[in-house]
């Protein structure tokens, strides 16, 4: 369970990446939308795991190999954000959060099972 100090600095960090990503990203990794997820922070504050969601291209690797490279120029960028609300920036890491491509590939299945087993009309029983 993360502590309430956990919870802001995540929270923070997860709020001020969303404009870094605007103004940063179309020169790190073109046109793909990127949204933070999620942010866990570690509980002595000194790293933070930062989960995204890629859309809008088909090599999502790619893009998160390339925010990756990146990560120096987008902390510094962070820096200048919430530098006054923090005593260190934490070092961040990126991940990939699939949560949403496994919900669509869920609601495929469901949509394949609703066609293959159509609910039974009420004249039929």
């Amino acid at each position: 369970m993360d502590s309430k100090r956990q919870s802001q600095i995540s929270e923070l960090i997860k709020r001020n990446f969303a404009p870094i990503f605007q103004e940063q990203g179309p020169y790190i990794f073109g046109d793909a939308f990127v949204t933070v997820t999620q942010v866990k922070v570690t509980p002595d504050l000194a790293q933070a795991k930062i989960y995204l969601s890629i859309f809008q291209t088909n090599d999502k690797e790619a893009v998160l190999r390339q925010i990756t490279n990146h990560t120096h120029v987008l902390k510094q960028a962070l820096a200048a954000r919430i530098r006054q609300q923090v005593r260190r920036i934490p070092q961040i890491f990126f991940y990939f959060d699939e949560t949403i491509d496994e919900m669509y590939k869920v609601n495929d299945m469901f949509d394949k099972i609703k066609t293959l087993y159509p609910p039974a009309s009420p004249e039929e029983e």
